[in-house]
């Protein structure tokens, strides 16, 4: 079998924890819950207050833990680790955003319009892309609180839901404007249309006091998207980590993934790479393809992704849950980022022929 040398740069735990934001993301079934746990707890262990965040659909941040996640309840209930933890349901978190917009509307609007308006949220309410933009509502609001903790750690969807949330504030924030563009317009034309008839008591012209109310929840809706976009670019606030297993799909989703974060100018803080299995699978007759396969796209990530910082988490046969076997993973991933002494053995394809 042979051996090569890991190359890239090992992933500074310090660095990371240094970021407000630290986004954890990659494909479905790699482990990215688990190491996104992982850091939350090893930076709480370190006096950092840490919010946890998943925005997952397939939440299991409560199973991992062993305790609901529900808000201000979701503080984990273990002595000396200040750490709370949070699931956005979309469902739940689309209601809210819908609610709020009913709120807004309803004093702008004359009665024989609130019919059609409760319509029309009935009807965005099983549209297309509506959870979507409901939880970016409730992501960039996570992010404009930033200054509540000292760092918060998303446990993000798979790769493909996460880099649409990455585009959609500058998205939203170019609708926003032309939004309130239009209303703009028309509030100028009703100026002019208002000077053109007497007044009354009831309708003075411009009407100057209902405009800034109406357009008030655009305008902080438009900043809180700009601040957002801002925030996802700037490196030292915000940083990428992708988890993937060593196999050819994850692989392929990664390096695309990288490269459209980059596109977006998202920095990208590094790659962990899961569940690589020990030299001695080699000896077993039932691992040593899986073994080979391993070691064939590590090779790939030396060659494609060396540019990331890394670090390698073995395969474990223990459940990781609750205290004690978070505390294991987190043993294993400080190990894991300490600076090598000597060369390390890993995976490696096998001679031609072998």
């Amino acid at each position: 079998m042979a051996e090569r040398v890991a190359v890239a740069q090992k992933l500074d735990l310090d660095a990371l924890f240094k970021r407000r934001l630290l986004m954890v993301g990659g494909k479905g079934g790699v482990g990215k819950s688990t190491i996104a746990a992982t850091l939350a707890l090893m930076a709480a262990q370190r006096g950092l207050k840490t919010l946890l965040v998943s925005t997952d659909p397939a939440h299991n941040l409560a199973d991992i833990f062993g305790c609901q996640c529900d808000g201000d309840k979701g503080r984990v209930p273990w002595q000396g680790v200040g750490l709370r933890v949070q699931e956005i349901h979309p469902d739940s978190v689309l209601d809210d955003y819908l609610e709020s917009v009913r709120k807004q509307m309803l004093p702008h609007i004359s009665l024989n319009m609130r019919g059609p308006l409760e319509k029309q949220l009935h009807l965005t309410r099983h549209s297309p892309g509506a959870e979507e933009a409901a939880l970016l509502d409730a992501l960039t609001r996570l992010i404009k609180q930033r200054e509540d903790y000292d760092l918060i750690v998303f446990d993000t969807a798979p790769t493909g839901h996460t880099l649409r949330l990455m585009s959609l504030p500058g998205v939203m924030n170019t609708w926003a404007t032309g939004l309130l563009q239009q209303k703009q317009h028309v509030g100028r034309f009703r100026d002019i249309l208002s000077r053109l008839e007497p007044a009354t008591d009831d309708a003075q012209p411009g009407n100057s006091d209902a405009a800034p109310a109406v357009l008030a929840p655009l305008l902080e809706r438009q900043a809180r998207f700009r601040d957002a976009a801002t925030v996802l670019k700037d490196s030292e606030l915000t940083g990428f980590l992708f988890v993937m297993t060593p196999e050819l799909l994850p692989l392929q989703e990664t390096r695309r993934a990288v490269a459209a974060l980059d596109s977006h100018q998202v920095p990208v803080a590094g790659l962990v790479l899961n569940r690589i299995l020990p030299a001695e699978a080699e000896q077993v007759p039932f691992l040593r393809g899986v073994y080979r396969q391993q070691g064939a796209v590590l090779s790939q990530v030396a060659e494609q992704l060396s540019a990331l910082p890394q670090i390698q988490i073995p395969m474990s046969g223990d459940v990781i849950q609750g205290r004690e076997g978070l505390q294991q993973m987190a043993d294993v991933m400080a190990a894991a980022a300490k600076p090598a002494a000597h060369k390390q053995k890993m995976p490696g394809r096998a001679p031609a022929g072998h």
